[in-house]
């Protein structure tokens, strides 16, 4: 005999009612990243940019060195897509090259400047001793004129790095260090901010009531919580940097000459710009659509790691 099937309506209702599967942080954000069509199609041509310069070489292996006097100012072909230059050198070549330089600089010189303003804005923040003068050595940096200090820095300091390192990895330290630090203030001042507003929360007061350290209270309180900021100012850093970099070469003070960035390459030809315009075009691009979609990751990044803009 068959025992009787006992319905019981309030359980399917309460099952019904029962939450859904608790979604990922990061796949929020990932979504809301997703709607903005600008940092996506950044995104896609940053990745493509970061591609050729690591993959290119192995496609393309003509040297960006190679001299070929037979083939100089050749126009667009097969052979060399992007043409040649006044010494018969692949532009295509020294396109990827240079496109090595320039995005190596920008990661490093971030990273460098990321370092050194989440260091000082979080202690600035957290620390209030320390908050007037780390602020106002940070107003002095603000208060230089950057140019000029670039340009005063290099001069003393090429020669040096130049024989201790070599001309093409002395000037790699040189130059990554000068953006580096020249450019972590607004960083700082935008991780001071949170970390001020952080410390008031209930979730840090009541770490601090139950005696934990201040650097054990930085690293699991304090730092996880102003990443947000921090990734923002990570894409512009990238940004800033490719234009520095961009700006010293075309300038003469960067990488040696025959080193190709795409600034130096925009520099060689300025001399040809009414003969062969489409030099100056190349990357010139390059540095313009890089910097673009750079920019454009950086405002997905900000919204989508807004909680008053996630989920709208």
């Amino acid at each position: 005999m068959t025992e009787p099937v006992i319905h019981n309506p309030v359980g399917a209702a309460q099952a019904a009612r029962l939450p859904e599967k608790a979604r990922s942080q990061w796949r929020d954000v990932w979504d809301q990243f997703r709607t903005h069509k600008g940092a996506l199609t950044g995104l896609g041509f940053f990745v493509f940019i970061l591609l050729a310069v690591i993959v290119g070489p192995l496609l393309w292996d003509i040297d960006p060195k190679y001299i070929d006097i037979r083939a100089r100012n050749s126009g667009p072909s097969l052979a060399h897509p992007f043409g040649t230059d006044q010494l018969g050198r692949d532009t295509l070549a020294r396109m990827i090259a240079g496109g090595r330089t320039s995005v190596s600089v920008g990661l490093m010189a971030m990273a460098l400047s990321l370092v050194l303003g989440t260091f000082i804005g979080v202690l600035a923040g957290y620390f209030r001793r320390l908050d007037g003068l780390f602020m106002r050595f940070t107003d002095l940096f603000l208060a230089l004129p950057l140019l000029p200090l670039l340009l005063v820095i290099i001069l003393l300091f090429r020669d040096a790095l130049r024989s201790a390192f070599g001309p093409e990895a002395g000037i790699f330290i040189l130059i990554v260090g000068v953006i580096g630090i020249t450019s972590w203030m607004q960083t700082a001042r935008i991780v001071r901010g949170d970390v001020l507003a952080l410390k008031e929360r209930e979730f840090v007061l009541a770490a601090r009531s139950i005696g934990t350290p201040s650097r054990r209270m930085i690293t699991r309180h304090i730092l996880p919580n102003v990443m947000s900021p921090i990734m923002v100012s990570a894409t512009l850093g990238i940004a800033n940097a490719i234009i520095t970099e961009s700006a010293l070469s075309f300038l003469g003070l960067g990488f040696p000459s025959d080193f190709p960035t795409w600034g130096r390459l925009l520099f060689d030809s300025t001399d040809y710009l009414q003969q062969y315009p489409e030099r100056v075009m190349w990357p010139g691009l390059a540095i313009s659509l890089t910097v673009l979609s750079v920019n454009y990751i950086g405002d997905g990044l900000r919204d989508a790691l807004d909680p008053r803009i996630r989920g709208r």
